[in-house]
């Protein structure tokens, strides 16, 4: 029986693949640095044992499968080398593995855990599925269908990928540590897009995904009177919100979604488009919708005392409008206070002004360190450079996150792809003197 030995196991992508796996009756074990990570607990549940890096961990028989973070010169992959080992990158082994299922890759610079999750849940209630989510979720069933997957567009990865379908949610810049322009983001969908097998389901009213040219039908989805999927009659609440969906202007159905903003009501519809095509009645894809419960660091919220505080991953400016509107929409009545750590020097030095005119929607602002990557030359950028583009913005540190308690009455929304956690736990903890 082969093992499956994955080298960076605690990596979202990575922790899960090793679920699905292990879901599947296959042997797995991985290994990875002490540091413990949000995605640990889901590995921990399924009993998948996690290693220290040692070279020893490596045994004749064994398949590595490799994290995309981890040179050819790590001592785990050296030893696979030596031992004459199948080694696998991450990208190239779910390449392979997902040709043995209907695949749906859903891609785009914004929105793609949230889709990913909710359409894996959706699909679930139809047909036996399986799913890989970017926030560290997968579940393997051996009886699957579908295979549902978060196919990210950073250094290309997404080009190992020939699915049978794709969503693209839309084309934003992003990875400026990457990518050169826009157009540079546009190539690189541009060219995923050939490779797909069956469909297309593109967001219509983003003025890039209009431009995609490919080998299979590309539908589009959205506000707009010309999509061939179409929202309308929009109900925002602060219980969720209620749509009308008219497929090439005729009335398909009415969809109630228990989460905010219009980000999901495009997430949902690019789920309901797909499974429409697919022929999945609109009696489950209407009962499904309605019982997600989200992913991981996506909206995620609790109540403490009279404070709401809520944990997102929005990291690029598109995103932190689409967060600040979606509390105020749950919200309306109170004061919305945004914690924001950037992440990598990089993006903030591109997106400064954009990130000060996003951050500007919330009620007060409160800058945390920016979050830099050891790759990263820093230069002369500082936090301080976008505190002074936000009005009354102010830096807080781990040790002293005191003045988010003067917002009673509030949402405290702590939003970035670093470790803004633990600005939030210190926050928790300082609540409970």
């Amino acid at each position: 029986m082969t093992i499956y030995h994955f080298v960076g196991i605690k990596g979202s992508g990575m922790s899960a693949l090793a679920q699905i796996l292990h879901d599947m009756n296959y042997h797995v074990q991985g290994s990875d640095v002490e540091k413990r990570f949000f995605t640990q607990q889901a590995l921990e549940q399924s009993g998948i044992k996690i290693l220290p890096f040692h070279r020893d961990n490596i045994k004749p028989g064994m398949t590595v499968i490799a994290g995309n973070a981890f040179p050819d010169t790590h001592e785990e992959i050296e030893e696979a080398m030596k031992l004459g080992l199948p080694i696998i990158r991450y990208h190239r082994f779910l390449g392979t593995f997902m040709e043995n299922f209907t695949s749906i890759a859903v891609t785009g610079a914004h929105g793609k855990t949230s889709t990913t999750g909710l359409l894996a849940h959706v699909m679930k209630g139809a047909k036996p599925t399986s799913f890989l989510i970017g926030d560290g979720t997968g579940k393997g069933d051996r009886e699957a269908e579908y295979f549902v997957f978060e196919a990210c567009e950073y250094r290309r990865h997404f080009l190992s990928y020939f699915p049978d379908y794709a969503i693209m949610t839309n084309i934003d810049f992003d990875h400026p540590d990457y990518y050169a322009n826009i157009e540079d983001v546009f190539s690189a969908f541009q060219e995923m897009a050939w490779q797909v097998k069956k469909g297309i389901f593109a967001w219509g009213d983003d003025e890039y995904l209009q431009k995609i040219q490919a080998k299979v039908p590309v539908l589009f989805y959205g506000f707009g009177e010309e999509n061939d999927f179409q929202a309308r009659n929009i109900v925002k609440t602060t219980e969720g919100t209620t749509f009308d969906v008219f497929v090439r202007n005729t009335y398909y159905n009415t969809f109630e979604i228990p989460v905010f903003g219009d980000h999901n009501v495009l997430n949902s519809l690019a789920v309901i488009a797909i499974c429409h095509y697919e022929g999945i009645e609109a009696e489950i894809i209407a009962d499904q919708l309605q019982t997600f419960t989200g992913v991981k660091r996506r909206f995620s919220e609790k109540k403490v005392g009279s404070q709401i505080i809520i944990d997102d991953y929005a990291h690029h400016p598109t995103e932190i409008k689409a967060t600040v509107e979606a509390a105020r929409q749950k919200y309306p009545f109170k004061d919305i206070i945004a914690v924001f750590q950037p992440h990598t020097f990089t993006r903030t030095q591109t997106f400064l002004d954009e990130f000060a005119e996003s951050l500007n929607k919330a009620d007060k602002v409160y800058l945390c360190e920016i979050f830099g990557s050891a790759r990263e030359n820093h230069g002369k950028l500082s936090i301080e450079d976008l505190q002074k583009k936000i009005n009354g913005s102010e830096i807080i540190t781990e040790e002293d996150t005191a003045p988010l308690k003067k917002h009673e009455n509030s949402v405290i929304l702590f939003m970035g792809a670093g470790d803004i956690q633990k600005f939030q736990s210190a926050y928790e903890q300082q609540l409970q003197v």
